[in-house]
């Protein structure tokens, strides 16, 4: 029961982090043009609503499916993938555009020390192994990559069709 509960913390983190980025990347993106496009907030804000409902599913499988490698890879994929989202774009973004990017607290306070400390306990009591983790990092991070554009576009489709 304790691993289920441990696994819960990574959903407040995530949830916490993707409320930050909703709240105020939309706007803050007006400042990254040089590296990035900017975000439409309602899309954008479906984009990161469905991320979410991702890492939810992932979650809940995990801990109704304990046993079975494809929730291990694609959880710890997410903790891992959400650890390097952090770094790359928040902490470069916040270094190179001299300005705050949202996520970047709300990545270091939680994102960071819980998703490390699920992956560690996870690597001690021999649930996954570090080769693993970043395996399914990689994976679950390139497929969250294709997705993000995808969920945005969807979102305008959305947007769009709701207010014509």
């Amino acid at each position: 029961m304790e691993d289920k509960v441990i696994y819960l913390l990574f959903m407040f983190g995530i949830s916490i982090h993707n409320i930050e980025e909703a709240l105020w990347l939309p706007a803050w993106s007006k400042y990254a043009k040089r590296y990035t496009k900017q975000v439409d907030a309602q899309e954008f804000r479906f984009a990161v609503m469905m991320i979410t409902i991702f890492a939810l599913l992932a979650t809940s499988a995990i801990i109704m499916f304990h046993q079975t490698p494809i929730s291990t890879y694609i959880y710890f994929g997410f903790l891992g993938a959400m650890m390097i989202n952090v770094v790359f774009p928040h902490v470069i973004a916040t270094i190179a555009l001299k300005r705050y990017a949202p996520g970047l607290a709300s990545g270091i306070l939680l994102i960071l020390p819980i998703n490390s400390g699920i992956i560690f306990k996870s690597i001690n009591a021999n649930i996954v192994s570090f080769i693993d983790v970043i395996a399914s990092t990689i994976i679950v991070g390139i497929v969250l990559l294709i997705c993000l554009p995808i969920l945005l576009k969807i979102g305008k489709v959305i947007k769009e069709y709701y207010l014509n």
